[in-house]
């Protein structure tokens, strides 16, 4: 569709081809606005990223909230959830509140707390999830580490379920992944590292889905990377299972062959996979078995990486290189556009409850995609305070132009000295 988008106030009110008596009709207003010429660029829903690590507090040499939302704008995001992860955890209502009040001074995209499951992370005692949600969490997640026992993970869905708070699985089994460092395959034993087996993930989706089965609530799986993940969501998609999913761009362009070039920069939990488990995490993006891509963005500092690759730790950014690495699926063929920005958008929103599609009365959440603007990465441009990216160097087709929350430009690449968010 070819046409016009009107803003006032925040809010989307006009559209192309909506019912003119519903247009935005005060023109003298409409002349006295700002006029973004989009004309060759894609404009869709704000992109939601569901799974990010902003590292405050407790790390904020590697990230913190306000840098967060910087790389988040810059990537054409208009919202992201941040994982509990932190030091000390996101697992109690004032911690909650203090990561609503840092995103609000940072006065960029919209930040939606996704609080613990248990208390510390632990995996024992489950956290107040009425006063969390309260508070504003969104979700509840123990990322980084796996709920183990069966009961807990049970009585989580059970309670989350009655208050309408999506569960997010790390879904991992850690006898099986134990002292592994990368994909259990070839490149592993060539590299002398210990391999990590598709087990570890899907033993415990299966798990995961049972009980999501069992007791009827919202569960989401996050970073699928195994075709076996993939082919057990699907089954219970087919049977009506409310299970959700997402992978992340890495998994969709690299293999663990990776790590043989890229080192540390290449690891992360779950481990990259084989070109077989990648064919089927990008199979399983198409069909709408996994229905978003999240970053898992997770910055370390470059010393940290910058150790043994078995001390090294886990994950990569991908704020700013998430679109990019999508526009380059689209221009080989493995995925189509709508299907990208619907996982990179609307079906995020869904996800959480929050629709940002763009109609009449919503919030003005929008980016502006340049499809043609090709640029090469380089992490020494980056918003984000960490380097810790295995597409260093990679020439990707297109990106955000222009990044808009509740009707404000976070973002604009002709000007990207120039950011509204506060350090």
């Amino acid at each position: 569709m070819v046409g016009d988008i009107g803003v006032a106030g925040g809010k989307i009110v006009m559209l192309p081809r909506a019912d003119p008596e519903a247009q935005y009709t005060q023109k003298g207003h409409v002349e006295a606005c700002r006029v973004i010429d989009a004309r060759g660029r894609i404009v869709t829903p704000g992109l939601i990223d569901m799974h990010v690590h902003f590292r405050q507090p407790g790390q904020t040499h590697k990230e913190t909230i306000a840098s967060g939302c910087r790389a988040a704008a810059r990537g054409g995001f208009t919202a992201v959830c941040t994982m509990p992860n932190t030091l000390p955890p996101n697992d109690n209502p004032a911690a909650t509140a203090e990561i609503k009040k840092l995103a609000a001074r940072a006065n960029g995209v919209r930040v939606f707390p996704v609080a613990a499951i248990t208390r510390g992370l632990g995996g024992q005692t489950l956290t107040d999830f009425a006063a969390l949600r309260s508070a504003g969490a969104v979700a509840l997640s123990d990322d980084g580490q796996p709920v183990v026992g069966d009961a807990v993970m049970q009585k989580a869905l059970e309670a989350a379920g009655a208050l309408g708070l999506p569960v997010i699985s790390h879904s991992e089994e850690p006898s099986l992944s134990a002292g592994g460092h990368m994909n259990a395959g070839q490149t592993a034993r060539r590299l002398g590292y210990a391999g990590i087996p598709n087990a570890a993930e899907f033993v415990m989706v299966k798990r995961d889905i049972a009980l999501c089965e069992v007791t009827g609530a919202a569960l989401h799986i996050a970073h699928v990377s195994t075709a076996q993940s993939v082919q057990a969501i699907r089954e219970a998609k087919m049977r009506g299972v409310p299970v959700s999913a997402e992978t992340a761009p890495h998994y969709l362009m690299l293999t663990d062959q990776a790590v043989a070039t890229q080192g540390a920069n290449a690891k992360m939990n779950p481990p990259l996979r084989s070109a077989a488990d990648r064919s089927a995490v990008i199979q399983g993006l198409v069909d709408g078995t996994i229905d978003a891509i999240a970053t898992d963005h997770a910055p370390h500092a470059p010393q940290e990486k910058a150790q043994a690759f078995e001390q090294a730790p886990n994950g990569v950014i991908g704020l700013e290189t998430s679109l990019g690495i999508g526009l380059k699926l689209v221009q080989e063929g493995a995925l189509g556009l709508e299907k990208l920005i619907a996982a990179m958008s609307v079906n995020p929103g869904r996800l959480l409850g929050f629709d940002n599609h763009l109609e009449v009365g919503r919030p003005a959440d929008i980016t502006i995609i340049d499809p043609d603007d090709a640029w090469t990465v380089k992490a020494a441009d980056f918003q984000s305070l960490s380097r810790n990216t295995p597409f260093e160097g990679w020439r990707l087709p297109g990106r955000a132009a222009m990044t808009i929350v509740g009707g404000r430009i976070v973002f604009d690449a002709a000007h990207t000295s120039s950011f509204t968010g506060k350090s």
